[in-house]
């Protein structure tokens, strides 16, 4: 195992191996102290990113940070590398690269090109040597465009999950949620429900209702039951309307095992997702959730830091070409992200590295009810990861998921986001808002008084 090192200020820091260096050059999280991975002093953390900086690019690829033969993520990740791609900056530092992506040369055409020569750990540690602006400006600049029924990623763009959970899911409460959502121009992402059980009988009602939905109003959208792939895999074989075929994932095989999933199980979700061809514009048919600590909460990490392991999935994420990806960035706890400032930092991570490797990224920014966070941090989370050019975010009723018993962005918030920045829904999704009267003069969404709107039918055929 090679050992980094740098000097300062007449002592001497040492790191064993590339894991140790980047854990050690990671911002304080409360995850990697749990883990006894963090840097032990401030002083350490700047010695890490100094020596860091000088690690050339090639060194990624001769020294994986979890074996090759021990981890199917690491050999998707080496065996699927890009050398053509990565030729022009195969020659730099990971202090080099942090330079180039912030100059004008890599611009978005450049940046897209250099996506499969890029690893998850390269990203990981350039991301460890900027700060949130640089974050934000470098993620800003790359364009990831994904389409169903809906285009996601295109410029000047946000689109929204809409989640319409419900505790039983009960199909009244469901509506409810629903139709608050799309009366408040939500849902161009996915109308996404996260069931109460993996029942495949429940899952099936919950895809037939948002499905006659979708079809009687003639939504522009795809609709998820975010159950587990075997179960989609099950559904799909018997003819169910499936849309979007979700499955959380991670960045070991260790990790991916707890989830019950393997590479095999996802190539085999994938072709039968395609092979259905529901899609009207496009046909990226998988949805990955994310998130740092998943790893370590599974004791999966192998002594990786967390937020590495995280963009370790992303190489995962990008085999099967998805429709979306995000990181439910607060979800997991304050045992891995103790308070608002480290949640924004994974947040702002999560979204740059997700970008790079070439994902269409989107964020559930939310935190649980027992962090160090309050609805200031969703706020400023929200505004900063639009300034960045996220592909969507996740929207509850009121930002409280009666559910998941947590705390998320609302329908409310994502219009002040596209208030303030100027941003609009999907293309599709936008003219069919037009079509049934829900735009205003200015592209704005219109006051809907009591049952005056067709769409609160959905409430009342629902509700009998």
């Amino acid at each position: 195992m090679s050992t980094y090192s740098a000097t300062l200020g007449g002592r001497t820091h040492s790191f064993a191996g590339l894991a140790g260096l980047l854990a050690a050059a990671s911002p304080e999280r409360s995850g990697d102290r749990l883990a006894g991975l963090a840097a032990d002093s401030a002083q350490a953390r700047v010695a890490a990113r100094w020596a860091l900086a000088e690690v050339p690019l090639m060194r990624f690829l001769a020294e994986p940070v979890i074996p090759y033969e021990t981890d199917d993520v690491t050999r998707l990740i080496m065996d699927s590398h890009d050398a053509a791609a990565f030729a022009p900056v195969s020659g730099l530092t990971v202090g080099e690269l942090r330079e180039w992506l912030l100059s004008d040369a890599a611009d978005a055409p450049t940046l897209a090109a250099l996506a499969p020569g890029l690893t998850p750990e390269m990203v990981a540690a350039v991301s460890k040597l900027m700060g949130n602006a640089d974050l934000v400006a470098v993620a800003r600049k790359v364009q990831v465009v994904t389409a169903f029924r809906s285009t996601i990623g295109l410029p000047g763009r946000l689109a929204t999950r809409l989640q319409p959970n419900h505790p039983t899911d009960d199909p009244a409460g469901v509506a409810a949620a629903l139709l608050d959502g799309l009366l408040l121009g939500s849902g161009d992402a996915v109308i996404g429900i996260n069931p109460a059980t993996d029942s495949p009988q429940a899952v099936r009602d919950l895809l037939d209702l948002l499905d006659g939905v979708i079809d009687r109003y003639s939504i522009p959208t795809q609709s998820c039951v975010l159950c587990h792939v075997t179960t989609s895999i099950d559904l799909m074989e018997r003819g169910a309307p499936v849309d979007l075929v979700f499955q959380s994932i991670a960045g070991t095989q260790a990790a991916n095992a707890s989830f019950g999933v393997t590479l095999g199980l996802l190539d085999e979700a994938y072709e039968a997702a395609r092979s259905l061809a529901r899609g009207t514009v496009g046909s990226n048919a998988l949805y990955f959730e994310t998130g740092q600590g998943s790893a370590l909460s599974a004791d999966a990490h192998h002594g990786v830091d967390q937020q590495t392991v995280e963009a370790r999935a992303y190489a995962v994420a990008r085999r099967y070409d998805p429709l979306l990806v995000n990181t439910v960035v607060g979800f997991i706890g304050p045992e891995y992200l103790y308070d608002g400032r480290q949640i924004l930092r994974a947040a702002l991570e999560d979204h740059f590295c997700g970008k790079l490797l070439g994902l269409p990224m989107g964020l559930d920014i939310c935190y649980t009810n027992h962090a160090d966070a309050d609805d200031d941090d969703i706020a400023t989370m929200l505004t900063m990861l639009g300034v960045a050019g996220a592909s969507f975010v996740i929207c509850t009723p009121g930002g409280d998921d009666i559910m998941l018993n947590y705390q998320s962005a609302s329908y409310h918030d994502a219009l002040y986001l596209r208030e303030v920045l100027g941003l609009r829904p999907a293309p599709e999704f936008e003219a069919w808002l037009g079509r049934i009267g829900l735009l205003d003069e200015g592209g704005g969404i219109r006051d809907v008084a009591g049952t005056g709107h067709p769409l609160t039918a959905i409430g009342r055929g629902l509700a009998a």
